[in-house]
């Protein structure tokens, strides 16, 4: 089959590789008919992710059609429409029993990595490198999916492959954003980051009941889709300081009751001193261990007093100037983490359903997967107005 496999820095191609194979009773084989480029693909495409090894399938964001079961598949068969979520999660741990699925604590082969890492192994995750168990992506023309019982669902014929591609991660990471946020009935939530992520909780924020929504970005494609699409109010800067005066004066100066991350690690700062900061970082090589938390200095600054920070934005490692002072003494709520998605997917499909969000108005560019390697070019550049790239095998 044909697959997208990673072969070092800004260098993945297209490659003939071995078909996929039933390994466990609790498999399932999928046949790929859509699949996505995500944002934090491109962290894995900057050689930001240490465990990464050349060779390696990329992919999380895939949906399509079920080939073959393992003998202890109960819930789905051959034939099936299935849209399947990026975390691999057992259904019976610990953790999956309290709905904290992306924690799954048997999914992830690697446990030992991870732990060297982090001190516990988070769920295995399609496509994004050896600390998180190292599976096989879904950018190819076929998947092996693990506990198939519990991570795929399925999708109604009468709903289309775009309608409900990004229920696989981007949409549930949007909501339990702004799930995490505990907006309450009015509040003003600011969003950083108007990519398909951030649109999505900007979305998820008025579901939950938001008075008002503000979003931040300074990319001007992005931003005249978070107002009409998304129906916000925007700030067109990433200057800490103007965004700082604008949220003050569009708040009569509290500040927003929720703030939402939605950029995460590949945020940049402006400045001289982030610049002299960045310079130093580079030239002694710790860009990798001291991550820019220029967003999070942001939110931290505007956020209101007692208000609540959430963290869908991914970061991978240790963060260089983080104001942990300021963070203690406002007093500020903070959640973070992978998106628990067997939680959210079905859920989120009953709104895709009844109309109240339309998944597919993110959607700039379609490729074939032969045009995969062009896409990532494309994404990362944010060429062609690019905000989210759906690719066919």
């Amino acid at each position: 089959m044909k697959a997208l496999r990673w072969h070092g820095k800004e260098d993945v191609r297209v490659d003939n590789v071995p078909d996929p194979k039933i390994e466990a009773t609790g498999d399932a084989i999928v046949r790929v008919t859509a699949t996505a480029i995500c944002g934090s693909d491109l962290h894995l495409y900057g050689g930001k992710v240490a465990t990464l090894k050349e060779g390696d399938i990329l992919g999380h964001e895939f949906m399509g059609e079920v080939v073959e079961t393992g003998s202890a598949v109960s819930n789905l068969k051959k034939g099936d429409r299935v849209v399947v979520p990026f975390t691999i999660s057992c259904g019976n741990c610990f953790f999956c029993n309290q709905d904290l699925y992306s924690l799954c604590d048997v999914s992830n082969p690697n446990e030992d990595i991870a732990r060297s890492e982090m001190g516990h192994a988070p769920a295995g995750i399609f496509g994004y490198g050896h600390i998180t168990g190292g599976f096989a992506g879904g950018q190819a023309e076929y998947v092996r999916v693990p506990y198939a019982d519990v991570g795929p669902v399925k999708v109604p014929s009468h709903l289309p492959d775009e309608k409900v591609l990004f229920l696989s991660d981007i949409f549930p990471t949007g909501y339990m954003g702004a799930e995490n946020a505990n907006i309450k009935e009015g509040d003003t939530v600011a969003i950083w980051g108007c990519g398909p992520v951030g649109l999505f909780a900007m979305k998820s924020a008025w579901m939950l009941g938001a008075g008002r929504v503000i979003a931040i970005d300074h990319v001007p494609e992005r931003l005249r889709l978070a107002r009409s699409y998304a129906n916000v109010e925007t700030i067109d800067s990433f200057d800490a300081d103007q965004v700082y005066e604008q949220l003050m004066e569009m708040t009569d100066g509290m500040g927003p009751a929720a703030c939402i991350d939605a950029v995460g690690m590949e945020a940049h700062g402006s400045g001289a001193m982030t610049g002299i900061l960045d310079s130093i970082k580079s030239s002694a090589k710790l860009d990798k261990q001291l991550q820019h938390p220029y967003v999070l200095q942001q939110i931290v600054k505007c956020c209101r007093k007692g208000g609540n920070i959430s963290v869908p934005g991914v970061y991978t490692g240790f963060l260089n100037m983080f104001p942990m002072g300021p963070a203690m003494n406002k007093g500020l709520n903070w959640k973070m983490g992978q998106t628990h998605m067997q939680k959210y997917m079905q859920p989120l499909m009953e709104k895709v359903e009844q109309g109240d969000i339309d998944l597919t108005a993110i959607i700039t560019h379609r490729l074939s997967l032969d045009d995969a390697p062009e896409g990532y070019k494309i994404f990362q550049e944010k060429r062609d107005n690019c905000v989210k790239v759906v690719m066919t095998p």
